[in-house]
């Protein structure tokens, strides 16, 4: 029988006690990469309890912690135990449909220099429930199908110029070609636009997949519904744009950018 070889990780980031940590590591268990021995499953933590150890325990996933930081720091630390080419950061909030791992397998074989590859998604609410695709939902699919259309990395860029239309749990990285690469540990809510906007710059190419092969859960204490009036995460995100627009765009487009959020508060 040929041997299959574990090319890809899922790294759980877990923090304090989720009430949704469970449906998320049964979701990455299932998957179908992982019953095929192609993606393994660990977990990274911050904040070590007894909650998660148990957790971990029941379900035998290997288990990490280190000084807890930022946003940007635990997701860095979370990368630094991956052993594999591949990984996903997954989201402790957040579930995976069966064939996410496989499907983005996929693509990372079939072109060797993409740095991330990432899919559509879905919203969920606190019970598990599909949420109604909102308007900005439905703008941010658009603005990834015109990504996918345009391979030319300058129009890529500008398309992205436009906003954050990548979700950071439907992400996966070729982690040999962004050995080097780490999250803005500074940044506090824009955090992963400007992942995206320095990765686009690095030789190398990004895919989509249009499936929608995960689901965020939007609930009352989740970072994307806490944070969306947030005053920093303003500020980070009219120092994006204005990496691409200048300082008179950047406002006029912050204005359209924070009243499309403010229609969609659960973002």
């Amino acid at each position: 029988m040929k041997e299959v070889k574990n090319n890809h990780t899922f790294v759980i980031c877990a923090y304090k006690s989720s009430p949704y940590l469970e449906v998320c590591i049964e979701s990455l268990l299932a998957q179908t990469s992982v019953l095929k021995k192609e993606s393994s499953v660990i977990l990274y933590t911050s904040t070590p309890n007894d909650f998660i150890t148990e957790l971990c325990e029941k379900y035998d996933i290997p288990q990490f912690s280190d000084k807890g930081g930022s946003i940007g720091a635990d997701w860095n630390k979370a990368l630094s135990f991956v052993k594999t080419k591949y990984a996903t950061i997954a989201h402790q909030d957040d579930i995976y449909e069966a064939d996410y791992g496989v499907k983005i397998l996929q693509v990372f074989k079939a072109r060797e220099d993409l740095n991330i590859a990432f899919s559509d998604y879905y919203e969920i609410d606190e019970e598990g429930k599909s949420r109604s695709r909102n308007i900005n939902l439905k703008v941010k699919t658009f603005g990834l199908k015109l990504l996918s259309l345009l391979q030319n990395k300058t129009y890529q860029r500008r398309i992205y110029a436009f906003g954050n239309f990548i979700c950071c749990p439907a992400v996966s990285y070729n982690m040999e070609r962004l050995k080097d690469f780490k999250f803005n540990e500074e940044m506090r809510m824009a955090l992963d636009w400007d992942a995206w906007e320095r990765i686009m710059r690095l030789p190398g190419h990004i895919k989509y997949l249009s499936e929608r092969l995960m689901a965020h859960r939007i609930h009352g204490e989740s970072e994307t519904t806490v944070n969306t009036q947030n005053e920093h995460r303003k500020n980070e995100e009219y120092e994006i744009f204005e990496r691409y627009w200048g300082k008179g765009l950047s406002k006029l487009f912050m204005m359209i950018y924070q009243y499309n959020k403010l229609g969609n508060k659960h973002e």
